[in-house]
């Protein structure tokens, strides 16, 4: 398995990126290693002492007060991590707890979290021979940490707990000794280490924004088909309007969508004699709505890259002036926000995608276009349908666009009285860009079948290159069919980047130098 070395402190989103999407394992830069054995010697050095030091050598929480001996160390972290496997729900994608374990190989790795080395090449080796803990996805509030979540993959560490190998299921201890791994009896601090930090959140926010500016870049593309299909005007696309503005994302959408539609036989036809002034605001203002969205998306890809380079869990071991301190870096009001930030982008991305589809198959407003994009409308429905599912899942994602992180409520005996939601927060972001997915479907059979009506002009050479990748895999809509099969293999372009790769090359996963 191919693996990607990982400098804590120092990792980018394009290697967070290959992690969730190509699935390959992480392990961390041998740098790191005299740090982590410096922070793992002052906590053995701490839990023979007298001094009460929090999650060292005492309860947790609400139990912080209680002292804990010498002897009963190991058991302390072992029941600390046994009484957190809370988790619910359905379990958690593999991708994510790769993702969320690779996070947490960062955190350690930054030499604040008292870790021996032995923790760290556990979850390294983990990684490497394909042992996934099996972790469910509900159950963290993104308070002190995403304890639940972290717990049941800590217990795998232990021998515990469930793990999938290969697709098989079995019991953690099975699964570590099926690939050659012996699992770990932890030691002071090390359950707490493991089960503090904010990377189960992080990993789902993490996926959420990849898979939202991919699906932006689809978004660009389909409605560049749009745009052509109902001969729409690309004078709204002139570079000068945007730079009159000045919004980076604004700008870097409009160079995208203008590339696309250059050289289109569609838009020459109508650059002259065209009687409409000016196009609805889907298709005159794209640039505007995209690029506000791609602006906030690059904003919370600066934030979510700082947090899973950062040390979340608690207390801190600061081997430079020999202390270890009570903090509260475990707070996910940070991912919380970018999760919310991700979310309203989704949903926008998706409303003006879905006013394109509606235009579309409104006869009244498609410039010449048949009803429902159906050669024999009456007889047949054509794509009118597709169209309600669009605005079916347009309105649920707005629902979900609610903010998360504005809600709280206190849990742990009121020790834990402010909390982000930042976890379900951003686990609702798979479902929103799964929704946008289908939308932006349902807008590539659309725009396929405008752009074709318009034959025997031709569209500019990189949407025929679109237009051909859609036809691939679903054939143009004569009379009416079953059509859930094309919605979801239109989706499946949309999800795969294929629609993109088909156009033409840009990548928007980072604001242009």
């Amino acid at each position: 398995m191919t693996t990607i070395t990982l400098v804590p402190g120092e990792t980018t989103l394009a290697q967070l990126s290959t992690l969730y999407r190509d699935g390959v394992a992480a392990k961390l830069d041998r740098s790191a290693r005299p740090g982590v054995d410096a922070a793992a010697d002052q906590v053995a050095h701490a839990a023979q002492g007298e001094a009460a030091v929090y999650g060292v050598n005492t309860g947790f929480g609400k139990l912080a007060s209680v002292k804990i001996a010498a002897e009963d160390t190991e058991k302390l972290q072992r029941n600390l991590i046994l009484s957190h496997c809370c988790g619910v729900g359905d379990d958690t994608e593999s991708e994510i707890v790769r993702l969320m374990m690779s996070l947490k190989l960062l955190s350690l790795g930054r030499g604040a979290s008292g870790v021996r080395w032995a923790v760290i090449e556990l979850i390294e080796g983990m990684l490497a021979h394909g042992v996934t803990p099996v972790v469910p996805s509900q159950g963290s509030v993104g308070a002190s940490g995403d304890l639940a979540p972290l717990a049941h993959m800590a217990a795998v560490m232990m021998g515990e707990g469930f793990a999938d190998v290969r697709g098989e299921r079995l019991s953690g201890a099975e699964a570590l000794t099926r690939v050659g791994l012996q699992p770990v009896v932890l030691g002071a601090k090390e359950g707490l280490a493991l089960i503090n930090g904010t990377q189960f959140s992080t990993a789902y926010a993490l996926a959420g924004l990849f898979d939202a500016v991919r699906n932006l870049e689809s978004a660009l593309v389909t409605a560049s088909l749009t745009t052509d299909a109902i001969m729409g005007s690309t004078s709204p696309l002139v570079a000068d309007i945007h730079r009159l503005r000045g919004h980076a994302g604004q700008i870097a959408t409009a160079n995208v969508m203008r590339d696309l539609l250059t050289g289109s036989e569609i838009r020459e036809s109508h650059r002259e004699g065209d009687t409409r002034v000016q196009d609805p605001y889907c298709v005159r203002c794209q640039p505007q709505v995209a690029g506000a969205a791609l602006d906030i998306l690059w904003q919370a890809g600066k934030t979510l890259e700082i947090e899973a380079n950062a040390v979340t869990d608690n207390p801190l071991v600061l081997t430079e002036v020999d202390r270890i301190l009570s903090g509260g870096n475990f707070h996910a009001e940070p991912v919380g926000f970018a999760a919310d930030q991700i979310a309203i982008a989704v949903s926008e991305i998706g409303a003006i995608a879905q006013r394109r589809i509606a235009l579309m198959v409104d006869p009244s407003l498609s410039f010449d276009l048949p009803a429902f994009l159906t050669p024999d409308p009456g007889l047949n429905s054509g794509l009118m349908i597709a169209e309600v599912t669009t605005a079916a899942l347009m309105s649920e994602n707005k629902h979900l666009a609610n903010p998360c992180s504005t809600d709280s409520t206190p849990t742990s005996a009121n020790q834990e009285d402010h909390i982000s939601m930042a976890a379900h927060g951003a686990r609702r972001l798979m479902r929103m860009n799964r929704n946008l997915s289908y939308i932006l479907g349902v807008e590539a059979i659309t725009g396929a079948a405008g752009v074709e009506f318009r034959g025997p002009l031709q569209t500019s050479q990189p949407l025929q290159r679109v237009l051909a990748r859609v036809r691939k895999d679903i054939a143009p809509l004569g009379e009416d069919r079953y059509l859930a099969p094309d919605l979801e293999k239109s989706a499946a372009l949309v999800r795969s980047g294929a629609l993109v790769q088909a156009g033409t090359e840009f990548d928007l996963m980072l604001p242009a130098a």
